[in-house]
């Protein structure tokens, strides 16, 4: 038998590792779960702005351990995606979801292990989301209130935008808010908390993935400002009298009231044919004294159920400052069967 020479041996042994290695190079590795994916598809291949569709990723065979999926979107600005996904022992499909967020097209990719693939593309319709918040003013004394604006790059859709609201203390806004179907704009009222100095807050707006933000700086006052509300047992701006005519079943609330100094006094009076006073250390005050004086004899008017009081308050702060009389002249009051009624 003819012998090759060792050079050539060692040529051919060279070469046959050389075909091995290019060919593994080829196949697809597969994730740590046995097998590879087979596919990723979409539930709806066009979107609108807004929407949102399914997808599944499945395996060539059943995992044989859990099997973690991420998911790319090629284009963050066109589809959001949920990743990563899990398939679990056993299983050959996981589900995930994307979001359309701006016009045009995209496509997913799925990747576990060395394996990958790539879903259809996906066409999106449609403005983008954009949105921007706007304030009246700048700045406010605390315990006040401000106007805010919120405006949409587009008209809202059928059904109206509703958009998500948060802020920073010492600033309250309402939670969400609608801008009406074919609409761009919204306002919502900005309320402030009392302060003793300059504290700036944050408002922040969110429609969809487009997120905006404005500031507010609440300030100290300059001067004493009374303020009050009137709530009854049921409703507000309403008493009634209680106790045969000795005291009256509703709150005056003068807490949203502010002054340059601390508030150390509320000088309150109510009244329709009498009026009566009281000063409270606080700024709640509850059952408010009177007698039948405070009313005229019966009967009441044929076309009357109630009398309209006068309820009124000053405030006094520690550093001498005095507010204005702050009045409410449309306060009902019921008799509800006391002092003759």
């Amino acid at each position: 038998m003819t012998m090759k020479p060792p050079a050539a041996l060692a040529f051919t042994i060279v070469a046959a590792i050389s075909t091995i290695h290019c060919a593994s190079s080829n196949s697809p590795t597969a994730p740590s779960g046995g097998s590879a994916i087979s596919g990723v598809t979409l539930t709806a291949s066009t979107l609108s702005v807004g929407t949102t569709a399914q997808g599944p990723v499945t395996l060539s065979t059943p995992a044989t351990t859990a099997t973690t999926v991420t998911l790319t979107t090629s284009n963050a600005q066109i589809v959001s995606v949920q990743t990563p996904v899990t398939i679990a022992v056993g299983g050959t499909t996981a589900s995930f979801a994307i979001r359309a967020i701006g016009p045009g097209t995209a496509t997913i990719t799925a990747s576990a292990g060395g394996s990958t693939r790539q879903s259809p593309t996906v066409t999106v319709t449609g403005q983008a989301f954009a949105v921007s918040v706007s304030l009246a003013a700048s700045t406010v004394v605390g315990g006040n209130q401000v106007n805010g604006t919120i405006t949409l790059g587009a008209p809202a859709p059928a059904g109206g935008a509703v958009i998500t609201l948060s802020a920073t203390d010492p600033l309250i806004v309402p939670a969400t808010l609608t801008v009406p179907a074919g609409s761009t704009t919204a306002t919502f009222i900005v309320t402030t908390r009392a302060v003793g100095g300059t504290i700036t807050g944050t408002i922040t707006v969110i429609y969809g993935d487009a997120t905006a933000s404005v500031t507010l700086s609440a300030t100290k006052p300059t001067v004493a400002t009374a303020r009050f509300g009137v709530t009854g047992p049921t409703e507000t701006e309403t008493c009634t009298l209680a106790n045969d005519g000795a005291t009256l079943d509703c709150t005056f609330n003068g807490s949203t009231s502010s002054a340059p100094g601390n508030i150390v006094a509320w000088d309150w009076s109510w009244g329709v044919a009498t009026t009566f006073t009281q000063t409270t250390t606080g700024p709640i005050l509850t059952m408010p004294r009177v007698s039948c004086a405070l009313i005229p004899p019966p009967p009441l008017p044929a076309d009357k159920q109630w009398f309209t009081m006068t309820v009124t308050l000053k405030i006094h702060d520690d550093l001498g400052n005095v507010s204005a009389a702050a009045i409410n002249s449309d306060v009902r009051l019921i008799p509800k069967g006391a002092c003759g009624f």
